[in-house]
Formats: C-alpha cells, sequence, structure tokens
C-alpha cells in the first residue's frame, strides 16, 4: 500500500511537470547532461553558461538493465554456528539471468541567471524497489540578487553547491554506476572500495585557467539526525563532528589532442555517530549475489563483491587521480589510503586501493571503446586484523548506440587472498560475463 501510494504521487508530479518541461526548449545551465556529453565531465565547467530566459524545468531520466553469467567458488571450511547443520559458508547457487532493473529521475529547476537545484529520484534500485530520494542541492554560478559588480567578478570563477548531495571526494566518483545512471562507466560496477555518500553541507568550487580547488564541509553522516551519540567505553567523548573534504588539482587541454587532470583529495573526520564514506551506496553492487551463502535474499546484502573497511567513528582518507586523454586513448588512475576505526577500537586500521582503466574510444564520435582496468585492494579486517587483498581484472567493451543508449560487455574476475580459513571469502573468486544496456537523457 505504502509502495502503491508513492508511486501515485510520483506520477502527479511527474503530469504537473509536464507543461514545464515541454516548453523548455533548452538546457538548464552549468549541469553535467545524463547523455554520452556527460562522459569525462567532473566538476561543471564554468563555461557552460547559457542564456536565461526564465524560470525552466528539466526533467530527464536514466535507466539501466543487465544480464549476469557469474559464477563463484570458495575454500572455506564448513562452519555451522547455529548447530543445525546448515555450512554458513555454503555459496548460494548461481545462474545466469537478468538482475532488476534500475532506474533514475533527474529534475533540473533554473531559478535565476547562474542558479540551478538538481534533485535526483532512485526509482527502482537494488535495496529500494520503491522511490526514494537520493538529494537535491542548490547551486550557484552567479549572485544576481546581491547586483554587484565585485560579486559577479567573484563568481567568474567560483561556484557555491548546498544541500544534501553526492559528496566531491576524489574523481572516481564522476566514472562511477549509480543506480539507473551507468552512461560514464566504461565497466558494469565501481571500484572495489567504492567512496561514495550523500552528506548535508556546502562546497566551493574555484576553476581558472585549468587549475581547480575545492573545499567542502558537511555534517559527516549520511543522513540529518538530532539523536546524541552512544557513549563507549573505547570512545569516552562522543559527538558528532563535520567530515571536511579538500581538492586541487589542474584540468588543462595541453593541445587539440592531449587532455591532462591530476588532482589530490582528503576527507577527514574526527569523530561520527556513524560514517559511511565507504558504505553510502545504498543501491548496491551491480554483481548480484556474488560470494554470498545460501539462503541469501536478492535484495540484501546488496554490496555483494565490494569490501568496507567500516570506519564508522573516525576517518582520514587521501585520494590521488590521474586522467589522460590523447585522442582516442585515455588512461584513468587512482591511488589511495584510508584510515580509521569504529567507537568500538582504540587502534586504527589502515586500507589502500590501486586501481588504472585502459580506455580506448573509436569511431567518427569515439562511440566505440574497448578497455581493461586492474583494481586492488589491500585492508586490515575489522576485528581480527588480518590483513587481507582483494584483485579484480575486467576487460569491457561499448557502443554508444546514440548520445542516449548504451550497450556494453565485461567480463570480470576477482580473487580474495589471505582471508581466514572459516571466512566465506577464504579462496573466494567470482568471474564471468555482464552486459549492460543504458538509457540517459
Amino acid at each position: 500500500m505504502k509502495r502503491m501510494k508513492a508511486n501515485w504521487i510520483i506520477g502527479t508530479f511527474l503530469l504537473l511537470l509536464m507543461p514545464l518541461w515541454i516548453g523548455a526548449q533548452n538546457d538548464v545551465q552549468n549541469y553535467r547532461p545524463y547523455d554520452q556529453r556527460g562522459l569525462n565531465v567532473f566538476e561543471t565547467p564554468k563555461s557552460q553558461e547559457g542564456s536565461f530566459d526564465g524560470f525552466k524545468v528539466r526533467l530527464g531520466g536514466n535507466f539501466t538493465q543487465q544480464f549476469q553469467a557469474l559464477d563463484h567458488e570458495n575454500t572455506a571450511d564448513f562452519v555451522d554456528a547455529n548447530g543445525d547443520g546448515v555450512n554458513d559458508n555454503e555459496l548460494i547457487d548461481l545462474t545466469s539471468g537478468f538482475n532488476l532493473a534500475t532506474a533514475n529521475m533527474n529534475i533540473d529547476a533554473q531559478l535565476d541567471d547562474g542558479v540551478r537545484v538538481n534533485i535526483v529520484t532512485y526509482l527502482s534500485s537494488r535495496r529500494h524497489p520503491e522511490g526514494w530520494v537520493k538529494g537535491g542541492y542548490i547551486q550557484f554560478d552567479k549572485l544576481p540578487f546581491f547586483n554587484s559588480s565585485a560579486v559577479d567578478k567573484l563568481m567568474e570563477n567560483l561556484t557555491i553547491k548546498a544541500g544534501h548531495m553526492e559528496i566531491n571526494y576524489g574523481d572516481a566518483h564522476y566514472r562511477r554506476s549509480d543506480n539507473g545512471a551507468t552512461m560514464f562507466n566504461p565497466f558494469v560496477e565501481n571500484y572495489i572500495m567504492d567512496a561514495f555518500n550523500t552528506e548535508i553541507g556546502m562546497e566551493l568550487i574555484y576553476q581558472k585557467n585549468g587549475f581547480l580547488a575545492v573545499g567542502s564541509v558537511t555534517g559527516g553522516e549520511i543522513k540529518g539526525d538530532v539523536v546524541a551519540t552512544p557513549v563507549y567505553e573505547t570512545d569516552p567523548d562522543p559527538k558528532k563532528s563535520p567530515s571536511w573534504i579538500g581538492k586541487v588539482g589542474i584540468d588543462k587541454q595541453m593541445s587539440e589532442d592531449l587532455r591532462l587532470r591530476i588532482t589530490g583529495s582528503v576527507y577527514y573526520t574526527g569523530s561520527s555517530a556513524r560514517n559511511f564514506l565507504y558504505g553510502g551506496d545504498r543501491t548496491g553492487s551491480r554483481y548480484y549475489l556474488v560470494m554470498e551463502k545460501v539462503g541469501t535474499g536478492t535484495s540484501s546484502p546488496h554490496t555483494s563483491g565490494r569490501f568496507n573497511p567500516v570506519f564508522l567513528d573516525q576517518v582520514t582518507a587521501m585520494m590521488g587521480n590521474v586522467f589522460l586523454k590523447y585522442k582516442g586513448l585515455e588512461f584513468f588512475g587512482t591511488y589511495e589510503n584510508a584510515n580509521g576505526r569504529t567507537h568500538t577500537e582504540t587502534d586504527t586500521r589502515n586500507a589502500t586501493q590501486l586501481a588504472a582503466d585502459l580506455i580506448l574510444r573509436f569511431g567518427a564520435n569515439e562511440n566505440f571503446w574497448v578497455g581493461g582496468r586492474y583494481n586492488t585492494v589491500n585492508a586490515e579486517l575489522i576485528g581480527s586484523g588480518a590483513e587481507v587483498t582483494i584483485d579484480r581484472i575486467a576487460v569491457s567493451a561499448g557502443w554508444y548506440l546514440t548520445p542516449n543508449i548504451l550497450a556494453k560487455i565485461e567480463y570480470v574476475n576477482q580473487e580474495y587472498k589471505d582471508y581466514a580459513s572459516t571466512s566465506i571469502l577464504n579462496g573466494g573468486k567470482f568471474n564471468g560475463i555482464m552486459v549492460e544496456a543504458a538509457v540517459g537523457f
């Protein structure tokens, strides 16, 4: 009944917006298009101004459907924690088939010259089949209500964002799949250690002549909460501290054929009730049910194939990214080091991630590609402190049939190393083929 009510609300909202959408002949200002035009766009460029001709609403969407043919295996010991004769380390029996289709609804409203509001709603996701809001923010690329030439001059290079929004830590989040929005990811899944969260706060972006600087402060948690943090013996002074996010770098078109972007980012929070930097994606992994035990449902757990270091209290994370594009050949590299702990730990743990994408795009509009990715994580586990390694190799090919329609195929092989014999991930491995089709507009 609740889901039906939510669908009626969404449907009515869309009908009310339709006249505004049909009347909008041009895109809104300073936004990243949801189709192929948004490929390799990071922070929204200041040059994307456009003319302002009154209030406007742009309604868009993303839709993704997958076919999965993955197998998995492990060498874990027989473990019967409940004494019922059932092996807790027996993997669920997988077969080939279609995964749940995922979809997003994107609304961008032009409120004034250089002033835009964005809201994204997940209409279907692995964890929530019903519609629910990812987040929303207001973006200022101009401040026309001040009517000041000095302010206008300042805003030529400055962007201000405020709201409940995707945090701008590192550059990898600009290339990841986000539920139904998969047009910018040359592969099917995101990184093994997926740094993504939506937090409430403000962000300043400065861009000039290829130089980039970002500064953000947020509440440090995935949702607003006014409940006091519980007291733990290991954390006698619990409190909610803000998260501080910074990024500096260059992004320059060195020549007609060569583009270079190098950035360094940091994310820090000294204390949190429940931080989700590496567990904030509630839409779920694109590899369904890999390395999950018998009896696992299709919706939960939703992070199959990923690794979360579980830094719920303190987090210090740093990410360096290099993006190099020469004609149709592009390289995107990531180095990430994260350190943190939960409320019940006295010492911090460490996690390190490396990733490298090499993509060759070709065709009249670079609408075809072939590519490969290597991704590895080395981390200390919560509880035991044991050091483990997860390696992934993925090879993909894709085709933008039109700027709004994408098809891709991927072969993936992921292996788990150094897990205890009592862990379901001991000797773990999954591999196989994923096929994905997507629409974005």
